[in-house]
Order: structure tokens, then C-alpha cells, then sequence
């Protein structure tokens, strides 16, 4: 973890606000509320986790074969949260008709 946070922040401190962090997004995701910033926050959040693939590399790809170890298959399955996140974006992005109330 020192290596993806550059010992700029405590393991402990890392894994409580990545914790914060990651809960925050779920309930932004599942409530709806300030959602355009929870998917900004995802978005920006799987880029950082999609990084250890290549700063970590030895951990993360087998080197007998192109295949992604136990811990690469962890954050590659992430591709399916992604997908699902843009398909919500697109849907939030898309404008919806304003009904007047009823009489």
C-alpha cells in the first residue's frame, strides 16, 4: 500500500479513508443523491485502483504466462463495476421531460 499512496499517508490511515471513501460512492450510487459527484468520485477512484496493474506489476501478472494473478483478477473484475457506472452516467446525462404537476 506504501507504494500506491507514496508513503505520503500511514497503511492504517490509507485503508480508513479508502474505506470512507469507497462507502461514501456506494451509498452515493444506491441513494442517488449528490450522484454526479459519487460517479466522478468512482470514476477517479478506478483509475487509481487500475494502476496498480502497472506499478505493481510483479503482483499483479503472472510471469510464465499473460495471465492476471489472484490479486490482478481482484481489480480486472472492476471492469464490470465500470461498465455498470457508465450506463448510469449515460442515463443521468440523458434529459428528462418536465410534466407540470397535476391539477
Amino acid at each position: 500500500m506504501n507504494v500506491l499512496t507514496f508513503d505520503l499517508l500511514p497503511v492504517r490511515a490509507s485503508c480508513l479513508l479508502l474505506a470512507l471513501l469507497e462507502t461514501a460512492i456506494g451509498i452515493g450510487l444506491v441513494t442517488g443523491v449528490l450522484l454526479r459527484l459519487a460517479l466522478a468520485a468512482f470514476f477517479a477512484h478506478m483509475a487509481g485502483v487500475f494502476s496498480a496493474l502497472f506499478i505493481l506489476p510483479a503482483e499483479m501478472w503472472d510471469g510464465t504466462a499473460p495471465a492476471p494473478t489472484l490479486e490482478g483478477q481482484y481489480i480486472i473484475k472492476n471492469v464490470v463495476l465500470i461498465a455498470a457506472c457508465l450506463a448510469v452516467a449515460v442515463d443521468e446525462r440523458e434529459p428528462r421531460p418536465h410534466h407540470p404537476p397535476p391539477d
